[in-house]
């Protein structure tokens, strides 16, 4: 560790600005395997003495580092290096639910339940599921974690005929549909880009702001009943999402 904070190579002219050089050396002992995930940087204030740095210095190094997904703070309790992520690469043609997509991985799946309620529908819960204003919905809100690392937030919304009691519903909604003879074949997915807020970002543990990305999902019976309404928020540096293409017939024009 002292290594990495001593000041004599600050000292280097041409280096770039001094906070750039404190970000360097950082990502280096990171990269190096010097700095492990989960090991404790020391308080800005010792990094300021051991680098001779200010701590305006140290700390725009610091943010610099946090921003990039390199580092982690955690209120009360200090910075952190990173855990390395491996990222999960999917197929946006298969209909499958979190917990079976793990465990194709071989990956322990948890769920941590945030909320489960019958409510009164939102507007925009009564157009994606075609329900009436005086039907309930069902609510289930979620953070999905493989091998202790949090990867998902998922909120679905169900028509209270398909599923009457929330609480019912244990590690894999599709699971449960599956017992009731509901089960999903078929899906509309919406996928955009979006800045993960300060709760996101909390229950995902990353910084405020971090690009994540957002995918609707409406799940259909096959009687083409809608059966699922999931909103979900992906760490977008944990995920990558592929589709096969294939090559359209060509476009014949019709002569008179």
């Amino acid at each position: 560790m002292q290594e990495i904070f001593a000041p004599d190579a600050f000292q280097e002219t041409g280096a770039g600005p001094l906070y750039l050089q404190l970000h360097r050396r950082i990502a280096e002992a990171i990269d190096k395997g010097r700095l492990k995930p989960g090991d404790n940087l020391p308080p800005e204030r010792e990094m300021a003495a051991m680098t001779g740095l200010s701590r305006v210095t140290v700390r725009k190094g610091v943010e610099a580092l946090v921003a990039s997904g390199q580092l982690v703070q955690r209120r009360g309790s200090g910075t952190y290096v990173a855990p390395k992520l491996r990222k999960l690469e999917q197929a946006l043609s298969l209909l499958t639910s979190f917990t079976e997509d793990m465990a194709r991985r071989g990956r322990t799946v948890e769920s941590v339940i945030l909320s489960r309620s019958l409510n009164s529908p939102t507007p925009e819960e009564v157009m994606a599921l075609g329900l009436g204003l005086d039907d309930r919905v069902a609510r289930l809100e979620r953070v999905r974690t493989s091998d202790g690392l949090p990867l998902a937030i998922e909120r679905a919304s169900l028509p209270e005929s398909i599923l009457p009691n929330p609480d019912a519903v244990g590690a894999s909604l599709y699971a449960y549909l599956d017992g009731q003879g509901l089960r999903p074949v078929r899906a509309v997915q919406r996928i955009s880009a979006t800045n993960l807020t300060a709760r996101d970002a909390t229950l995902l543990d990353v910084p405020v702001g971090t690009a994540g990305l957002r995918i609707e999902r409406v799940s259909y019976l096959p009687n083409g009943m809608v059966v699922e309404f999931t909103r979900s928020i992906y760490r977008g540096d944990a995920y990558d999402f592929a589709v096969e293409l294939k090559l359209a017939e060509p476009f014949e024009r019709n002569t008179p």
